[in-house]
């Protein structure tokens, strides 16, 4: 019997390492699983995760790219399955990581009909990914596979192949030697690169003439965090973390001052605002105005994607290079700095940030505090521990009040900040690392939105992960609150309970309903506790906790301007008022401080 398209297809992304795949079936891509099924019987099968949504399949391979620096694979039937993915790969793509999407597609004999489900598929997804192509033939299939890859692993993007469906069961056919065929083969090994050395001595002049140089990280640089280390004791700098480098460095290093930006901390804005040369290492940050004013500040920019240098700032000296290669050749270069005294002053007011979080998370709530969910979370992690957030609220205590030690990895929907990611992103980072505990961080809002439909997933896989330490803490404030406080501070408007309000959902038991654990908690008292019980249980765990959304997640710097739109808005706002007090000081604080 000849080999099928979808035989072909799975054994070349076999060829190409792929060890598993996030997706949901369906007719449109039926040829593909059984292929799949087949390769299982002999042996050679691809780990296939059932996910609820293909939406979550794209998340999960969006974050399995993150968490092993493979490639992330999904897969899904045509028509809506793949209108379903497209949220997911945005944030492959927004985030820098490659993923490749595999969608069925209606058969090419009834292409142009308005057949069901048929939709321009190669459009929807032109935007999206870097690479996309609908395979005609069966002699196509092997270039258009490999080529996916390619551009893909090369270029830290998105890949999207559509199948259509009476190809992947028609006879597989080599494409042969003659006029109108290309053959192609399957590997890649990403290149060193590095910038020519009379960049780098020009990078090196600007670093060693600064006195109060400040270095910001990104995703980019996490392989290079011992350069990076090396790089901030020579020039006796700061350094600041974009939200996705929050895990490049441990945050008890005495000269590294936190996440940077709305979320990020008052040290990192007086780094900023304080340095005359700044260096920027594998970052795409994208708010602007919280790096130093135009011309305050020499810069020197170091990234693998050319696209992205100058783009924030501008640079006197851009470095197209890998972060870590580039370090390598730039630190030799670099002049030791005798003068401590801001590397010093930045330790002092990091000392003091520090105790400014324990307060806050301190303060009485009703009736807990937000902060001190996560406050109370990380001195108990492990060392190994892997975090996940969603993008509401609780994100402002994942960048500030987790303190990371070294070992531990994070991440989020960075670029895209979509809702719905922290739980998908938990799944696939436990099973790239099943032997390591993982934490994901969640609003009730993106619970209720897709994540507590994917807690049936980790139902259906648990027991087959060498550790069980699974937790997913549920932030239980009945409020879309991110959007609330934006609401207040940015626009000046009172919440508007007709578009903020969240049903009161008993998200700990339905972990019970479903044969995990639940544990509650609407005590700030017992937060400590409750934690350890959760990171000890014998299974996944869903930690409810019952919190308050008058807790102000203020960013590092509040304009006049913000500040009397705030408090404009807290004035008209009656659910406010058991907070106003504390809110108001810690204004004050923030404003003229």
């Amino acid at each position: 019997m000849a080999k099928l398209t979808s035989d072909f297809f799975v054994e070349r992304l076999k060829a190409w390492g792929v060890t598993r795949i996030f997706g949901y079936s369906g007719d449109g891509i039926n040829g593909v699983l059984g292929a799949l099924q087949r390769a299982e019987k002999k042996g050679e099968g691809i780990d296939f995760i059932q996910v609820r949504h293909e939406e979550m399949a794209a998340f999960m391979a969006t974050a399995h790219a993150k968490f092993t620096g493979e490639i992330g694979v999904c897969l899904s039937t045509g028509g809506p399955g793949a209108t379903h993915l497209i949220t997911g790969l945005y944030d492959a793509k927004l985030d820098h990581v490659p993923v490749y999407a595999i969608a069925g597609q209606a058969e090419t004999s009834s292409r142009g009909s308005n057949y069901q489900q048929e939709l321009n598929l190669d459009r929807l997804f032109s935007d999206v990914a870097g690479y996309v192509q609908e395979v005609a033939k069966p002699a196509q299939t092997r270039h258009v596979v490999d080529r996916g890859f390619r551009v893909a692993l090369s270029g830290n993007t998105v890949a999207a192949i559509v199948l259509p469906k009476d190809v992947q069961d028609e006879a597989m056919e080599q494409p042969p030697v003659e006029h109108g065929y290309t053959r192609s083969g399957p590997g890649y090994t990403r290149p060193r690169v590095i910038p020519y050395e009379a960049d780098l001595i020009r990078a090196a002049e600007v670093l060693n003439a600064g006195e109060k140089v400040a270095i910001l990280i990104g995703a980019g640089a996490r392989d290079a965090a011992d350069e990076v280390v090396a790089a901030a004791e020579r020039l006796g700098a700061g350094v600041a973390k974009a939200l996705l480098g929050k895990d490049v460095l441990p945050d008890d290093l005495p000269f590294v001052t936190g996440a940077i930006g709305l979320l990020g901390t008052k040290p990192s804005w007086d780094l900023m605002q304080g340095c005359d040369t700044l260096l920027m290492i594998g970052t795409g940050f994208p708010w602007a105005e919280f790096l130093p004013q135009d011309g305050a500040a020499r810069a020197v920019q170091i990234d693998i994607d050319a696209a992205m240098l100058g783009l924030r700032y501008p640079v006197e000296v851009n470095l197209h290079g890998g972060a870590r290669e580039t370090l390598e050749a730039l630190l030799p270069l670099l002049e030791r700095k005798a003068d401590r005294d801001w590397q010093n002053k930045i330790a002092r007011e990091m000392d003091s940030w520090r105790e400014t979080i324990r307060e806050r998370a301190m303060a009485a709530a009703n009736p807990v505090n937000p902060q001190r969910i996560v406050f109370e979370m990380s001195p108990l992690l492990p060392d190994d521990a892997i975090v996940t957030s969603d993008s509401g609220s609780c994100c402002n205590w994942y960048a500030r009040d987790w303190q990371v030690k070294r070992g531990q990895r994070g991440s989020l929907s960075g670029g895209l900040a979509s809702m719905g990611a922290a739980v998908p992103y938990a799944i696939a980072a436990k099973f790239a690392h099943p032997t390591r505990p993982v934490v994901a961080l969640v609003g009730d809002g993106a619970m209720q939105m897709n994540n507590l439909a994917e807690m049936i997933t980790v139902q259906k896989y648990w027991e087959r992960w060498a550790d069980p330490r699974f937790v997913v803490c549920v932030f239980n404030n009945e409020d879309l609150n991110e959007v609330t406080w934006e609401q207040r501070v940015m626009e000046g408007n009172p919440r508007f309970a007709t578009t903020q309000d969240l049903p009161n959902v008993p998200y700990a038991r339905f972990a019970e309903m479903i044969g995990l654990k639940g544990i509650y908690v609407d005590d700030p008292d017992k937060l400590a506790g409750a934690w350890a019980e959760a990171l000890s249980a014998d299974r996944p765990v869903i930690l409810e906790v019952k919190c308050d959304p008058e807790v102000a997640p203020l960013p590092p710097h509040l304009t006049i301007k913000e500040a009397k739109a705030f408090m404009t808005s807290m004035a008209h706002d009656e659910g406010a008022g058991h907070m106003l007090k504390e809110t108001f000081r810690q204004l004050a604080k923030e404003v003229t401080g």
